[in-house]
């Protein structure tokens, strides 16, 4: 117990780390390996602002790289980034190469049926952007036959289709704004936090929002299935630093607003 409080854990998170190493398959156990290791290896975009990316001088910053870190150090780990593009982070996973993924993760059924899932961090709702001269579109039913630049397996992606939108694909907001400004695509969906970190960047780009969603989508860290004492302590990590308002800290330095809580 001593050596993992030394190591900078909570006294909560010591006692599920420990009973998780009690276990007598412990040899399978993947926080039992991260702890031995000292190192939790995190996948992530490194493109996709504010979420994940790169600042000028070449260090990859950003909420969901912030989030990662402390979670770290709530489990008295050092975090090790591999970056690569979205549609290869879970496999990734799948292979053993990274322990979870943190970039905005969201639930569906699909991934259900291979991770186990955090509780939220964010609560955030989805936005629609067309090009500042478009008129036609101001609501989501508007976008049936259009073209959505969108990753295609995003969840972004998957609602954009829903409502009838034909996707063109792309990995970075900065490819999502060149479609729309050169005409090649003609709206796009993301998370309010995403457009709103490009617009306050680029506050000359000829976009505009046209419509938010009723509810909220929110991130989680996904686990392998059956990894459940790394799951409790990722967990007890989250609570905690919500409770010492860490987490809130972290969404106003990269947001410019608390989207930790539910409204």
């Amino acid at each position: 117990m001593k050596k993992l409080l030394k190591m900078g854990m909570s006294l909560a998170l010591a006692c599920t780390v420990l009973s998780a190493c009690s276990n007598e398959n412990e040899s399978e156990d993947q926080l039992s390996q991260i702890l031995e290791k000292g190192v939790m290896v995190v996948g992530t975009e490194g493109t996709y602002s504010p979420n994940s990316y790169h600042d000028e001088d070449g260090n990859l910053v950003g909420f969901d790289v912030e989030v990662a870190r402390t979670i770290g150090e709530h489990l008295g780990v050092d975090v090790e980034f591999f970056e690569a593009e979205w549609d290869s982070l879970f496999a990734a996973m799948d292979s053993g190469r990274v322990d979870t993924v943190i970039n905005e993760v969201e639930y569906s059924e699909e991934r259900a049926e291979k991770y186990d899932f955090s509780e939220p961090y964010t609560y955030v709702r989805g936005a629609l952007l067309v090009p500042e001269s478009n008129t036609d579109v101001t609501s989501f039913e508007d976008i049936a036959g259009k073209r959505a630049a969108q990753n295609l397996t995003s969840s972004w992606g998957r609602m954009a289709e829903e409502y009838g939108a034909e996707l063109v694909s792309v990995d970075t907001v900065n490819q999502v704004m060149d479609l729309l400004r050169t005409g090649r695509a003609d709206v796009t969906l993301n998370a309010e936090t995403a457009f709103g970190d490009y617009m306050r960047n680029h506050p000359d780009e000829p976009v505009k929002i046209v419509a938010y969603t009723d509810s909220t989508s929110s991130s989680l860290v996904p686990v392998r299935k059956g990894e459940t004492s790394f799951l409790e302590a990722i967990n007890k990590a989250l609570d905690e630093m919500r409770a010492s308002g860490e987490l809130r800290a972290i969404s106003e330095k990269y947001f410019g607003m608390d989207v930790t809580e539910q409204e």
